[in-house]
C-alpha cells in the first residue's frame, strides 16, 4: 500500500477574519490554475494573521499550491475586468508576476512524508 502524506500549509498576513481561505492543490503544468481540474482543496475560516490548512492523503509525488483569501464568502476569486485578482492571491514558492501568476515549474515541490509550507499572502 501507499502512504499518504499530509501538508501542512501555515497561510500568513492575512488581513481579516472575513471569509475563508482557500488552497488549491495542483498535481500537474496542464491543470495548474485551472479551477476545473484540481487535484484536491481545502478551506478554513479566515482569521486575522496566520491561518493553518490540512490536506490530508495525498501519495506522494509533486505539488503546487495555490492559495486565495476569500475575504467576501462567495466561494471564488474576484478578479477586475483585466483578470486581476481583487482579493490576496499566493503560490508555494513562486510569487505574482507583473503580468500574471507564476508557472507550475516555479510553484512545485515533493512531497514524500508529511510536509510543512509556509506562504504569506
Amino acid at each position: 500500500m501507499f502512504s499518504q502524506n499530509t501538508i501542512l500549509v501555515h497561510v500568513h498576513n492575512v488581513q481579516s477574519d472575513y471569509g475563508h481561505v482557500n488552497v488549491a492543490v495542483y498535481n500537474s503544468d496542464e491543470t495548474f490554475l485551472s479551477f476545473e481540474d484540481v487535484y484536491t482543496t481545502g478551506t478554513e475560516d479566515a482569521n486575522k494573521g496566520l491561518v493553518e490548512l490540512q490536506i490530508e492523503d495525498l501519495p506522494s509525488g509533486e505539488y503546487a499550491l495555490a492559495v486565495f483569501h476569500d475575504e467576501n464568502g462567495n466561494g471564488k476569486l474576484d478578479t477586475n475586468w483585466l483578470g486581476i485578482p481583487k482579493e490576496k492571491v499566493a503560490f508555494s514558492k513562486g510569487k505574482m508576476k507583473t503580468f500574471g501568476p507564476p508557472k507550475y515549474k516555479e510553484c512545485k515541490f515533493r512531497v514524500t512524508s508529511d510536509y510543512e509550507i509556509d506562504i504569506s499572502l
